[in-house]
């Protein structure tokens, strides 16, 4: 199941500068683990030492925030958007 993973641009250089990429993954953590595979030492912007999703980043399937859904186990599907975004603070 191929879904398209959009990268924010503090991750596009491990991505090859690439803003989109398609990767097979049929869950948000295997996701993490095929993008790991792709462009080695992403993991560790995604994933604390833990290896949980770090707790400033948002990951968006379809516009749904996963933390509503099944967090790293939500279900992706052929097609799906996925979106990674920082948090970002300020003031």
């Amino acid at each position: 199941m191929a879904v398209q993973v959009l990268i924010p641009t503090p991750l596009q250089k491990f991505t090859n500068n690439d803003a989109s990429v398609a990767i097979e993954a049929g869950s948000v953590s295997a996701l993490v683990d095929a993008l790991e595979e792709r462009y080695p030492g992403i993991r560790a912007r995604l994933c604390d030492e833990n290896g949980k999703l770090r707790r400033f980043l948002n990951i968006y399937v379809n516009s749904e925030d996963i933390r509503f859904l099944d967090n790293e186990t939500t279900v992706l599907g052929d097609g799906d958007e996925v979106s990674i975004v920082p948090a970002v603070a300020g003031g």
